[in-house]
C-alpha cells in the first residue's frame, strides 16, 4: 500500500513537471504502467482494487499539486476535462484489475493480458495516426514503435508459456483491430 501511494505521488509529480515538454509519451503511458504494475503485484482481488485506487488518486493529487507549482491553478491537470479525468480514473483502476487477473494460468488470465496489450496498442495507434483522437506530430516513428515494443514484451512478461502468450497475443490483434476499426469509423 505504501509502494502505490508512493508511486502514485513520484508518478503524478512528475508527470505534471515534464507536461509542458510531453510528445505524448509520459502522459498517457506512465499513468497506465504503474496500475498495472500495482494490480499485477497485489497480493488479492480485494488489495489490487484498493492498491490500483490508491495510486490512481494519490497520483492525479500529486499532478495537480505539481500543476499548481507551476501556476496551473486547474484541476484537470490529467485528463483535460473533469469527464474526462472520472474516464481515466475508471480506466486505469480496471487496468490494475486485469493486471491483477493476469496472474491466473488459466485462459482467464490469457484474456486479461491479451486485453491491456491490445488497449495499449490501440491507444499507440491513435496516437500514431493524423486524425486520430489524441494525435500527437511528433509520435511516430521511434516513440510509437519503442512504445509498441514495450507492449508486446509486457505481454510476453505477464504469460508463463508459448501457449498463454498465444493466446494472448490474438486476443491483444481482436482488442487492436476493433479499436483500429472504431478509430476509422471516426
Amino acid at each position: 500500500m505504501l509502494a502505490a501511494f508512493l508511486g502514485g505521488v513520484v508518478v503524478g509529480f512528475i508527470g505534471a513537471l515534464v507536461a509542458p515538454i510531453d510528445p505524448g509519451i509520459y502522459d498517457p503511458y506512465v499513468y497506465f504502467a504503474l496500475p498495472i504494475l500495482v494490480g499485477a503485484t497485489a497480493s488479492g482481488f480485494g488489495w489490487a482494487l484498493l492498491a490500483t485506487f490508491l495510486a490512481v488518486v494519490t497520483t492525479l493529487v500529486a499532478a495537480m499539486g505539481g500543476s499548481a507549482l507551476r501556476g496551473d491553478l486547474g484541476f484537470d491537470a490529467i485528463g483535460d476535462t473533469a469527464v474526462g479525468l472520472n474516464i481515466l480514473v475508471a480506466h486505469l483502476v480496471v487496468l490494475g484489475l486485469l493486471a491483477y487477473v493476469t496472474r491466473r494460468r488459466d485462459l482467464w488470465g490469457d484474456l486479461a493480458t491479451g486485453i491491456i496489450s491490445g488497449l495499449l496498442l490501440g491507444d499507440i495507434i491513435d496516437r500514431a495516426t493524423p486524425g486520430g483522437l489524441d494525435w500527437h506530430a511528433g509520435f511516430w516513428p521511434a516513440p510509437a514503435l519503442g512504445l509498441a515494443g514495450l507492449a508486446l514484451l509486457s505481454l510476453i512478461a505477464l504469460r508463463r508459456t508459448t501457449a498463454g502468450r498465444l493466446r494472448a497475443a490474438v486476443v491483444a490483434c481482436v482488442v487492436t483491430g476493433a479499436l483500429a476499426g472504431a478509430l476509422l469509423a471516426l
